[in-house]
């Protein structure tokens, strides 16, 4: 799997806030890293087909070369993950990861709710939370309900994974932890991997490239 931007560019109110082009290889991180209020958020709704007016988009990505940007969000097939867990409340950790399997396979076929628990629970035993599938999600720790998060995400079979500042809220032991789970997997995976982070840590954990943004400025050079 490949994740190609072809100009693609990103701006607010006409004053440009990023712009990308070349290919992110499966298995490989981009870290694109700036202060708060750079845009990186931004960016990377922009990507999934998120982001409303003021800010405007152009150019293409593509992933395996086929092109999604003109997609609706929702089949575009990008894994996006943000600083907050952002679980279900009213649902049991199982119940939260299961919410994002698929209803049918690759090939249209349908899967059944016991398969698809299976996959759910395949993915909570590769961030080692099977153990919690009838937990409450409120019971769990901060670095739990990221993992959680994560095998959520890895549930719903993304061909690409975008971070946004998921490590952020973590003190620096679950820090360290989770992101070694995250890029693992999405190596093992071979997923590429799109990240926003304000923390050198987190590409230097990556290995990796890095693309670095600035304050957003208008047309005249003022910040905005």
């Amino acid at each position: 799997m490949s994740l190609t931007f072809t100009a693609f560019e990103v701006r607010l109110r006409g004053a440009p806030l990023i712009r990308l082009d070349g290919v992110v290889a499966g298995g490989e991180v981009l870290a694109v890293m700036g202060p708060s209020g750079a845009g990186k958020s931004s960016l990377l709704l922009a990507m999934a087909g998120l982001l409303a007016p003021p800010f405007t988009v152009s150019g293409g990505i593509a992933l395996d070369g086929v092109e999604i940007s003109g997609l609706a969000a929702d089949r575009r097939g990008l894994g996006l993950m943000f600083q907050d867990a952002l679980l279900f409340p009213h649902m049991s950790v199982l119940g939260n990861v299961l919410f994002a399997v698929p209803r049918r396979d690759a090939s249209g076929r349908r899967i059944g709710r016991e398969g698809r628990r299976g996959i759910a629970m395949r993915h909570l035993a590769r961030v080692a939370m099977d153990g919690f599938a009838g937990r409450d999600p409120e019971t769990l720790s901060g670095g739990q309900k990221s993992r959680v998060a994560l095998a959520r995400t890895l549930a719903g079979a993304p061909r690409a994974l975008l971070l946004d500042e998921p490590f952020s809220a973590l003190d620096q032991q679950l820090r360290a932890q989770t992101r070694d789970i995250v890029f693992a997997l999405a190596r093992e995976d071979r997923l590429p991997v799109v990240m926003v982070s304000h923390d050198p840590d987190d590409a230097r954990a990556a290995g990796a490239r890095v693309i670095e943004i600035g304050p957003l400025r208008s047309e005249d050079g003022a910040l905005i």
